[in-house]
């Protein structure tokens, strides 16, 4: 297991390099170019000031979170080959810098969505926030909310450029049901899964957050069916899962240890979080602790060892605690908390069941 830490970027980070490399079995750095839209080219020159930013910390680059499919591509317009054509080409030039994985989602308009980016729980600290209530009828309300609790940081998933057109996305995706976008999810798969071979780059999807439609956007990778479904629908070893435990674990139904069992083989990058889900729906993210959540963090860390997961692993998010002030989700504290939490899981394991 190759324990991991997402990193926005110098002067788009409240977390530096060097705080980072202080956490114990940190190994490697998630990256993305923040600043490139859906659909561009990830140029090499690009690229090359990520690394040279990281090789003084002995840290790799081999996870990428995310390259964003483009909303034509999505929707299926005739002008998805010429984005599919730039997704190829940047795939291209990632593996020349040794990425290994790539982390992607397939959700219209909207990337993860909350209704609270800082919701106060019970020991002081704050959380992201999921009230089932608030998602109406309103999505411009949403996004206003979201971007003006940015705090001067870049959301993936939540661009302005994009939400400045939210109207005119909305009326592209009104005919695309989730059998349409579906095929389109195929369509686009099948047409990079040559190159993804060619350079060594697992595409991992990562399931919808939360797992239901919202807004009347459908949402596909919500449950186990979805994910057998997926996996079979192109049955290729590059066609691959970000598991995300939260995502899945938000909706009681989903057992994640159970899916993570099921397709260890098949997945490529492991976000670890935890949310309690509260009777009505609501869910709060909380510490990686397993009693804090509702998930089943230990049983879901047995899964991984049990079925030789060998793949990356992060923390994903963590609560807002210490006073500390950074973005929604991704500061150094709970998170650098977490890490510890998962490698003392798996020590333990490790100790526990010697694997021959």
């Amino acid at each position: 297991m190759d324990m991991t830490f997402r990193w926005y970027g110098t002067g788009n980070d409240s977390v530096t390099l060097e705080q980072i490399r202080q956490i114990p079995g940190v190994k490697g750095i998630v990256w993305a170019l923040h600043d490139k839209q859906p659909g561009e080219v990830w140029e090499k020159d690009e690229i090359q000031k990520v690394k040279d930013e990281l090789d003084p910390y002995g840290f790799h680059m081999e996870v990428v979170e995310s390259v964003n499919v483009h909303d034509d591509i999505k929707i299926g317009l005739p002008s998805r080959d010429k984005y599919i054509e730039n997704y190829i080409t940047t795939l291209k030039n990632l593996k020349e810098f040794g990425v290994k994985c790539v982390c992607y989602n397939f959700m219209p308009v909207f990337d993860w969505t909350r209704t609270d980016m800082y919701h106060p729980l019970p020991d002081g600290s704050t959380a992201l926030f999921y009230e089932k209530s608030k998602i109406i009828d309103d999505p411009m309300k949403m996004a206003e909310y979201v971007l003006d609790n940015a705090k001067g940081y870049t959301l993936p998933g939540w661009e302005p450029e994009r939400m400045a057109h939210l109207k005119e996305l909305f009326d592209q995706y009104k005919d695309v049901t989730k059998e349409k976008l579906w095929d389109n999810l195929k369509y686009f798969l099948e047409a990079i899964m040559p190159t993804c071979r060619e350079c060594d780059i697992k595409m991992a999807i990562h399931p919808d957050d939360p797992p239901w439609d919202i807004f009347g956007l459908p949402r596909l990778l919500i449950d186990e069916a979805a994910v057998d479904r997926f996996l079979k629908m192109v049955d290729d070893p590059y066609n691959c899962l970000t598991l995300c435990s939260g995502s899945f674990g938000s909706n009681k139904d989903n057992c994640v240890a159970d899916i993570v069992a099921k397709h260890c083989d098949r997945i490529a990058f492991a976000h670890v979080r935890n949310v309690k889900v509260y009777d009505n729906g609501d869910f709060s993210e909380v510490s990686h602790r397993d009693c804090d959540g509702s998930v089943g963090v230990l049983e879901i860390m047995k899964a991984y060892y049990r079925n030789g997961f060998d793949g990356y692993m992060r923390p994903d998010h963590g609560r807002h605690i210490w006073g500390e002030k950074c973005r929604p989700g991704y500061g150094l504290y709970d998170r650098a908390l977490g890490i510890m939490y998962l490698l003392g899981c798996w020590d333990m394991l490790e100790r526990l069941e010697p694997r021959k």
